[in-house]
């Protein structure tokens, strides 16, 4: 069962056939009910009105054995007086119920003597009633109504029967019976329920069909998007993308995202294959140069040039600790949230540096402080490659963030590299040496550190026409939002 309804196909054909079908149960019974509401209330108007016609003729003074309503083939009627016995009832009735009275042959009529009306005895009996008492020749407005079966000339049927009161002037207060057949309710009633039992099942059966048809053809083009996701991860080739609908549905913003995210996944595997080659060559200088002069040292121990090797030595080290900074940024690692102040943290990164001056105000924020002190070292070191004489560290506020500038009197850096200088391994003076321009790492560094502690780092133009690098944070206690580009 579990693998029938596995699919989405399946699962949604399932629950759309499960609603309609709620729904027609539910308006096929209350259909059912309103009908049968209706016709059997046209059923009780029929009765009353033949129950009314009966009234009227005995309120003026109609003999019992003259009322015409009693001669109705399909209409069975019953007179009855207050004591409930039966004084008349239709001429071919046989058998009743649901009136009160099961009696179909009336009781014998009364002599003339008890016949006769005495005043005093029906002063009496219109003392004895209530308020809604009647005037004679008067019907009682309304009817109620019950249900039963009655049978005339043998055959036995249901009714609808109407009760209606007449206050006669010559028998008293009498209740008229009078029923309509509902034979139409029961064939209405039944005829719907049969068309609702064939019906229904073959509506649900096109819903199910319909919707099986529908969900298919939607769900086509996830299912290329998977069997092309399944042949990328079997070739790993990340350059091949999916198949994008020509629509604007959910579908088709699933294939753009997941194209998007191929994309990202290519430029993120490219940037990794470049950074390890370009890891493995920066490392291949120093460690060969290490190596050479091992070798000749090992050979002639008088050539060994130890300044030389313990720089190389050093290079290695610091290089080692740039890859494997960069390795934890990469990984998303978060910083400590520690408050850090950036005045006295500029300061101890110029100290012992020449021509470096601090105008520094004291502003803290958020962060790591070894990573925040590694950004500035790198922003000085670069400084200190291109500046002529004169370096300057600024600290201050500037609304809700922290801002720190480190401006040199250089040749700058032209408007098209500014970004460029940013990403790992770039140098942008190819004919300096690699011992003099570091590995590249510096200023990519110090932007993913910036980035990691929610802030920004930028290049420009100072005013004393070198380069500027302003790196800017949130405060101390304000909430980090999205870095900005």
């Amino acid at each position: 069962m579990s693998r029938l309804f596995g699919s989405v196909r399946s699962r949604a054909t399932l629950g759309a056939t499960l609603v309609v079908a709620v729904a027609l149960v539910a308006a096929g019974t209350a259909l059912l009910l309103s009908l049968r509401a209706n016709l059997t209330g046209e059923a009780g108007t029929r009765a009353e009105r033949s129950a009314q016609a009966v009234a009227s003729e005995l309120a003026a003074r109609t003999p019992l054995d003259k009322l015409s309503g009693l001669d109705a083939e399909d209409t069975p009627v019953q007179i009855v007086d207050e004591d409930g016995v039966l004084l008349a009832a239709s001429e071919d009735l046989e058998r009743i119920s649901g009136t009160g009275t099961s009696e179909v042959t009336p009781a014998p009529a009364p002599s003339d003597e008890d016949d006769r009306d005495d005043p005093d005895d029906r002063d009496d009996d219109r003392d004895d009633r209530d308020d809604d008492s009647l005037d004679p020749g008067e019907i009682a407005p309304g009817a109620s109504y019950t249900n039963g079966t009655a049978t005339i000339d043998g055959d036995t049927e249901d009714y609808r029967f109407a009760a209606v009161e007449v206050e006669t002037p010559d028998r008293g207060r009498l209740t008229v019976h009078a029923g309509a057949p509902l034979a139409a309710e029961h064939s209405a009633v039944g005829t719907a329920l049969t068309a609702m039992l064939i019906g229904f099942p073959l509506l649900l059966g096109v819903v199910a069909a319909v919707t099986w048809l529908v969900t298919g053809r939607a769900l086509r083009p996830v299912e290329g998007i998977r069997r092309e996701m399944a042949a990328i991860t079997a070739s790993e080739d990340l350059r091949r993308r999916v198949p994008e609908p020509a629509t604007h549905d959910e579908v088709a913003r699933l294939a753009r995202t997941t194209n998007a995210t191929l994309a990202a996944l290519e430029a993120s595997v490219e940037r990794q294959r470049a950074f390890v080659a370009d890891a493995s060559h920066e490392l291949r200088s120093p460690i060969a140069s290490l190596r050479t002069q091992l070798e000749v040292a090992a050979a002639h121990p008088e050539l060994l040039d130890l300044d030389g090797a313990v720089e190389d030595t050093v290079r290695l080290q610091n290089l080692a600790a740039d890859l494997l900074l960069l390795a934890r940024l990469d990984t998303g690692e978060r910083p400590a949230g520690t408050r850090v102040d950036l005045a006295a943290l500029a300061r101890e990164a110029a100290a012992g540096r020449e021509g470096v001056t601090v105008e520094a105000e004291p502003v803290e924020v958020s962060g790591s402080r070894g990573q925040l002190s590694r950004v500035l070292a790198n922003l000085l070191d670069n400084a200190e490659r291109h500046a002529r004489e004169r370096i300057t560290v600024t600290v201050r506020r500037e609304g809700g963030a922290a801002v720190v500038g480190v401006a040199d009197d250089g040749e700058g850096v032209a408007e098209t590299d500014r970004e460029r200088i940013f990403e790992r391994f770039v140098r942008l003076d190819a004919a300096r040496s690699r011992d003099d321009g570091g590995a590249g790492l510096g200023l990519a560094i110090a932007r993913d550190v910036a980035v990691r502690h929610g802030g920004t780092l930028t290049a420009g133009a100072a005013p004393a026409g070198g380069a500027l690098f302003e790196l800017r944070l949130p405060l101390a206690g304000a909430d980090r939002g999205t870095p900005r580009a």
